[in-house]
Parts: structure tokens; sequence; C-alpha cells
């Protein structure tokens, strides 16, 4: 069984721990099997490459490297700040994302 996951692609979050901590960035890919994500700009690696049809030069390419998901934690809409994440029933009795900071629904 898989760990529900509280971020999405598309979400803006910050790095809490680790080399990258106090980063933000928006999620790029969410690897639910390893519970890894891809944050725009956050944790970069440099990768080796030889000259192909993507990269006619080769060389040494910057690239982001997968976060763990318990490292990340999602920027509330309202202050701009890190969250904890809910789930409630809305109006519609549809199940939302909401910020536990702010009450604020997620997008």
């Amino acid at each position: 069984m898989q760990k529900k996951i509280h971020i999405k692609k598309g979400d803006s979050v910050m790095v809490i721990t680790g080399e990258s901590k106090g980063q933000k960035g928006r999620i790029l890919e969410v690897n639910r099997e390893k519970n890894r994500a891809i944050v725009e700009g956050v944790n970069m690696v440099s990768k080796h490459t030889k000259p192909n049809t993507k990269a006619p030069q080769g060389g040494i390419l910057k690239k982001e490297a997968p976060v763990h998901i318990s490292n990340l934690m999602l920027i509330d809409p309202t202050s701009g700040k890190p969250t904890r994440v809910g789930k409630k029933l809305n109006e519609k009795n549809k199940l939302v994302r909401y910020s536990k900071k702010s009450g604020e629904e997620i997008k």
C-alpha cells in the first residue's frame, strides 16, 4: 500500500531539511513509488554527458535531482510560509486539500 502524498505536481514547496534547506520551488514531477519529487532549481547536481543530438557539445550539465517528500513542505497561498496540509470536504461535498495555518483551500 502506498503512503498518501501531501504534494502534487505544480505546487509551490519549501525544502525544510537537508543540503537545500530554505530553498523554494515548484514541483516538476512526483515519483509515488520512491516517495520523491523533483523541485525546480533545488538539489542541483552535475551530470557528465557525451556529445549527442540533445547536447551536441556534451560536457557537464546541471539538473535537478529528486528530493524525499518528507523534506518538503507546501507553501501557504496567503502568507507564503510553509504549512502542513489537511484534507476536508468542501461545500460541494468534494474532498479538498487545505492549509492548516490559514485554513485556506489549496487549488
